[in-house]
């Protein structure tokens, strides 16, 4: 992808996708959060039409469904959506662009909608790849698709037209899962989906251009709940880390799963103990700002998918366990947000914002019958923070 191109994709609103100023908590090194109310009011005891149980005032529609054509277009929504982005476009309509975690014809699809949030579109933007699981947006308004299998890349993608994608190897040959890129670091930070997973760090040789540059693995030490130190180890680009010398001297995160950047601040899950962690790269700390083991009737487990709102609200998706969209707030306290019901098998994922904040994108990975099902959820969410 050639620098104006690059700069092409930016002028549709890169900015937007700087993805915040103030971070998530002024001190994410503070008390953990704590189970306790949601701003938006307790879910309705019955679900809507479309399954989903949602506070006072917020609504759902059904956007696609796998294997059917997506109204209002002539395209047919892929199988088992994943992570996803939003992209504002200049006529004042956006996108959103949604991973297919399939093999062999995995990929991801772009569904574009009008200012007033008509869908007017939907196309293709990579396929014949693999398990192409999670990613992130760019600041400059491209969409990084990360294929979770032990050989997987990452594709960089325009999400405004059909294509193809650019395969990205300098960011490492590994079970991929999420990306999130700091802007203010001009650094990206990736994660991988195995139980000897660990976090990478990606310094482009020249920014944004992403077919250059360092990758390095995270070595942690110090207590991880009051803020462990974080430094970083070069490794090598064409296979995981387990199976390299910097195995011995770098840290496993089992798991780990959604990636994003937020003012500065870094945020990823990991399944396998069920904890969110927080980054802060200009000073090197890391902190465990979630442990469920903490709260025994703790409401989010099976993390994964991860975004944060213009409230600085950091929602996140479960895999399995009771189906929620799950909201850790700056008042430190976690609360489900939402709850599908009847997908038994399924997971969350793609959890994304509009450009203006007012919608929330996000898919059942296989539905109720093994298909897909990707939704929006509009509704009084929160302009700023509190």
């Amino acid at each position: 992808m050639h620098r104006r191109h690059f700069l092409r994709l930016s002028a549709l609103g890169g900015s937007s996708l700087a993805l915040g100023s103030l971070g998530f908590w002024s001190n994410v090194y503070a008390a953990p959060p704590t189970p306790g109310p949601s701003p938006y009011g307790a879910l309705a005891e019955a679900p809507d039409a479309n399954g989903v149980r949602l506070p006072k005032g917020f609504t759902s529609r059904i956007i696609a469904r796998s294997a059917e054509v997506v109204p209002g277009t002539d395209y047919t929504w892929h199988m088992a959506p994943d992570g996803g982005a939003c992209y504002p476009l200049p006529d004042g309509g956006w996108l959103y662009a949604s991973n297919s975690e399939t093999s062999p014809d995995g990929g991801v699809s772009s569904v574009r909608f009008a200012r007033d949030g008509k869908v007017t579109g939907a196309w293709r933007i990579l396929a014949n790849t693999h398990l192409n699981c999670a990613g992130g947006p760019t600041p400059w308004g491209t969409w990084l698709s990360c294929e979770e299998h032990p050989k997987g890349h990452v594709w960089e993608c325009d999400p405004t037209r059909p294509g193809q994608g650019l395969e990205r190897p300098a960011l490492g040959t590994f079970t991929h899962e999420a990306v999130a890129v700091d802007p203010v670091g001009r650094r990206l930070y990736l994660t991988e989906d195995t139980p000897t997973g660990r976090l990478y760090r990606f310094t482009p040789a020249k920014w944004p251009s992403l077919e250059e540059g360092t990758l390095e693995a995270a070595r942690v030490s110090g207590d991880l709940h009051l803020g462990a130190r974080v430094e970083w180890v070069p490794v090598s680009a064409e296979a995981p880390v387990a199976m390299q010398p910097a195995a011995r001297v770098t840290t496993a995160f089992p798991g780990a799963e959604g990636c994003w950047c937020d003012g500065g601040v870094v945020y990823f899950t990991t399944k396998h103990d069920n904890r969110v962690w927080a980054h802060t790269p200009l000073t090197g700390k890391l902190v465990v700002l979630y442990d469920p083991t903490r709260y025994p009737d703790a409401p989010l487990r099976g993390v994964d998918n991860i975004t944060v709102s213009r409230a600085k609200e950091l929602y996140v998706c479960e895999d399995g366990d009771d189906m929620q969209i799950c909201l850790l707030g700056q008042d430190r306290k976690v609360s489900p947000f939402l709850q599908v019901m009847g997908h038994k098998g399924s997971e969350l994922a793609g959890a994304a914002f509009s450009p203006d904040g007012r919608r929330l994108y996000f898919s059942s990975q296989r539905g109720t019958n093994g298909r897909g099902v990707t939704y929006e959820v509009t509704g009084p969410f929160r302009a700023k923070a509190a």
